[in-house]
């Protein structure tokens, strides 16, 4: 599996033409506490850099974008009861939603973890 990184601080972790969307560590930190999570229907067609989910915190209320075009595949279920899985776990458990990818060349403008890293220690 590759995880790549968008600027707007979600991840994708890609395995065949799935990937598992969230958001990164440091966008969690940023926003505070999530209380609340807005996921996408499974069989929704998403376009790259469409807001496909909202997360609420203590802070704010932050729209998720997708980082490739695909068809939402499922999203992750064990947040609506648990939100706060995403303020322990933002980049495994606490998962948003997988999206069958339509176009994997999408992924080439993303960065990978070391570029990311670089890129938050600018900010």
């Amino acid at each position: 599996m590759t995880r790549y990184f968008t600027e707007d601080h979600e991840w994708i972790e890609v395995e065949g033409d799935t990937g598992t969307v969230g958001i990164t560590d440091y966008a969690q930190g940023q926003l505070g506490d999530i209380t609340f999570v807005e996921l996408p229907d499974a069989g929704a067609t998403v376009a790259k850099g469409d807001s496909v989910s909202v997360v609420d915190s203590v802070k704010a209320a932050s729209d998720v974008y997708t980082p490739v075009s695909g068809t939402v595949a499922d999203a992750n279920a064990a947040l609506a009861d648990e939100p706060e899985l995403v303020n322990t776990d933002a980049e495994k458990g606490g998962w948003l939603f997988r999206i069958t990818l339509s176009d994997p060349a999408e992924l080439e403008g993303l960065m990978d973890e070391t570029a990311y890293k670089a890129f938050v220690e600018t900010l």
